[in-house]
């Protein structure tokens, strides 16, 4: 691999890993094999190709693996001939996410439909004039933007599940 694919590479996985570590609430190593399997794609990585890559022990790997797999977040495949595991994220986990994303903005989505009608019910019964009356425009907007956005991630999360996307 090219060098300077490869510290690209590395500098994304450290990234992510951050990032996963953080969203996931993963230990470090974990999160950076999600990371390095994510950049990996379909082909999948193998135990021995981590090891390397990542610069941890056998044991480390192994056990962040399971714990990985035990979540469900990653799945392996098996090449004929070969006796090795080829690791790749489970689509399964992604649609998770993308369903917890969903849930919280249905939540928010929520809030501002309970703030906007309490607005509403000042603004007729409590204002007395214009500049009393509270401008419902931000939560008609954020509203709007929230509906928009469900709709687009509902859409990604179809495709996973149908398999349109090989990630």
């Amino acid at each position: 691999m090219d060098e300077n694919i490869c510290k690209e590479k590395m500098a994304l996985v450290e990234k992510l890993g951050v990032h996963l570590e953080n969203r996931e609430n993963l230990a470090p190593v974990a999160a950076r094999i999600m990371a390095y399997v994510i950049l990996k794609g379909k082909e999948g990585t193998t135990f021995e190709e981590m090891v390397t890559i990542l610069c941890a022990s056998k044991s480390t790997i192994s056990t962040h693996l399971n714990h990985l797999q035990d979540l469900k977040k990653l799945e392996y495949f098996t090449k004929t001939g070969d006796r090795k595991k080829y690791f790749v994220i489970n689509k399964d986990s992604v649609v998770q996410h993308i369903d917890n994303i969903i849930r919280e903005w249905l939540e928010i989505r929520g809030l501002h439909l309970e703030i906007r009608a309490y607005k509403e019910t000042i603004n007729i019964k409590k204002a007395e004039n214009q500049e009393e009356k509270f401008d419902l425009d931000f939560h008609n907007d954020y509203i709007k933007f929230i509906d928009g956005a469900i709709t687009s991630i509902e859409e990604l999360r179809t495709k996973i599940k149908n398999r349109k996307f090989n990630l």
